[in-house]
Order: structure tokens, then C-alpha cells, then sequence
């Protein structure tokens, strides 16, 4: 693999850059079109919206606990949730919004893809595209070869590319959950709170010795799931993938050289949200 195709994060970091202000400040100016992404993570919902040049203008993130292992479990608070970031976000822009993609994790359309296909509905939106969450993040990403890994709270989805189209994606359990379930555990402190002492970036350094066993299991799913396939590269995402230092083990782990953009905890809705359209998929 030649140097000119290793993912370079200038454009992403810019993207992810321009979405936090936004959910700060939302850009009232009118657009012709919006586009919406609903992510419902694990241990976020996150919803992202741009105009009609692709360009984030408003968005709305709480942490909730609707999702695990990447399966809606509490629909009534998940659809409750989105309908009112839809609601709030409305009144900002001054503006329905008609259209959200979604996204679910890899391979798990079976399982799951319905559920999220109705809390989206139920909010009120015309679904237009479903995508498996790591997928969606190379919407932004644009990996053209390598391993898109998004570590979210209670799973880690792989998505491997070739030429910029995907050949291989998995999912399976293992992640932040797992890591604030360790911290608990280690510090004698309650879940919520281990939870909200691993999000925060001055913990991190503390931390990452203790989580180390749990990044290295992260690391054993992608190495089992890479085996065998032309993986040059591997870029990391979502939320757990903020902890500090993340990157290193898990290229030393697996050999292959392993990045992430700097803030990889909205990497993931913002892709989903480049992939809405206005033709209703269901």
C-alpha cells in the first residue's frame, strides 16, 4: 500500500470541529434541505444536522442508557429522546426536519435493524439509509484501504475496505461498558460514576493502565476479524476510542499501524448524517 493512501484527518477533524459548534450555536441561516443522522449509541445518542451543502449546522447529544450491546432495549426513551432533539432542534433552525439516516452495528440488521428503523420513525422522521455504524463513519473518514474499528459503548464494529468499498464487517461484544464496568470494579466507585470519571481526558492517563487488559481484548476482536485480509491500517472511532493513549496498545497488539481522528466520538453520526438522502428507503 502506497503512502498516498493512508487516511489523512484534516477535513474530519475540521467536520467534527464545525459539528461541536454548532451544537453550541446552530447557523438559523435557511437552507433549502437538511439531513439528519440519528446515532443511538450505547452510551449516547447523538443527532446530527446539515444543510443542504453537507455542512453541520445544528446537533443534540445526551448520554442515556436506551442501547446495549448495540440493541435498542428501552424504545419508548430512545424514541422519546430523538423526538425531542428533533423538537428542539426545530425550533433553532426554525424548520421541520423531514429526512434521517440511521445507522446499526455490523452485520446485526437482522437482529436490530428494525427497532432502530422505528425509533427513528417514531420521532418523526422518513428514514432514507441504514448503514452499519462503521460504514458510516468512512463517510467522513473516506479510508480507501484498511480497517475502519468503531469502539462504542457496549460493542466493537469492524469494517474492512478495498479501493474504498467494503469486503468484510463484524461486530461483537466489548467496549466502554466493559471499561467503566472495570473502573468500578478497580475503585470500589458506582457504575454511572466510573462512567463519567473515564470520560474525562484528565483521568486518562491514570487509566489506561488499568483498562489495559480490556483495550488489549479490543485489540484480539480486530485481529481475529483482520486474519488473513490486506489490513495496512486501522483507524479507530467512536466514544471509547477518546481514552488517551487507545491507539498504542492496539497497534502494538496487532503490528498494523493504528490511528484516530481527534475527537472520534462523532465521527460516527456525522457520517451517518452525509449519508442521508430524501428518498425514503422503507
Amino acid at each position: 500500500m502506497s503512502d498516498d493512501s493512508k487516511v489523512t484527518f484534516d477535513f474530519c477533524d475540521q467536520f467534527v470541529s464545525d459539528f461541536e459548534q454548532v451544537c453550541k450555536h446552530p447557523i438559523r441561516e435557511k437552507s433549502s434541505k437538511y439531513y439528519v443522522g440519528v446515532d443511538l449509541g450505547t452510551a449516547c445518542v447523538v443527532v446530527a444536522v446539515l444543510d443542504e451543502n453537507k455542512r453541520p449546522v445544528a446537533g443534540r447529544y445526551l448520554y442515556a442508557d436506551v442501547v446495549r450491546d448495540g440493541m435498542v432495549v428501552d424504545y419508548i426513551g430512545a424514541v422519546r429522546i430523538v423526538r425531542d432533539m428533533k423538537s428542539q432542534i426545530e425550533e433553532e433552525l426554525d424548520t421541520e426536519l423531514l429526512y434521517a439516516a440511521a445507522a446499526i452495528p455490523p452485520g446485526t440488521d437482522t437482529l436490530d435493524g428494525g427497532a432502530v428503523k422505528n425509533v427513528v420513525q417514531g420521532a418523526g422522521f422518513e428514514l432514507t439509509n441504514l448503514q452499519d455504524e462503521s460504514t458510516a463513519a468512512n463517510n467522513l473518514l473516506n479510508l480507501q484501504n484498511g480497517a475502519v474499528v468503531d469502539i462504542g459503548g457496549g460493542t466493537t464494529g469492524i469494517s474492512i475496505f478495498e479501493n474504498g468499498e467494503v469486503v468484510y464487517i463484524a461486530d461483537e461484544p466489548t467496549g466502554g461498558t466493559h471499561f467503566s464496568l472495570v473502573i468500578s470494579g478497580a475503585y470500589q466507585m458506582e457504575f454511572g460514576k466510573a462512567d463519567e470519571y473515564k470520560r474525562d481526558p484528565a483521568h486518562h492517563r491514570e487509566l489506561l493502565p488499568v483498562l489495559k487488559p480490556v483495550v488489549e481484548k479490543v485489540a484480539s476482536i480486530i485481529n481475529y476479524h483482520i486474519k488473513g485480509r490486506d489490513v495496512n491500517q486501522i483507524v479507530l472511532v467512536g466514544g471509547t476510542s477518546c481514552l488517551t493513549g487507545i491507539e498504542d496498545i492496539v497497534e502494538k497488539q496487532t503490528g498494523i499501524p493504528t490511528f484516530k481522528p481527534k475527537n472520534p466520538m462523532f465521527v460516527t453520526p456525522l457520517g451517518i448524517a452525509l449519508s442521508c438522502g430524501d428518498e425514503i428507503l422503507y
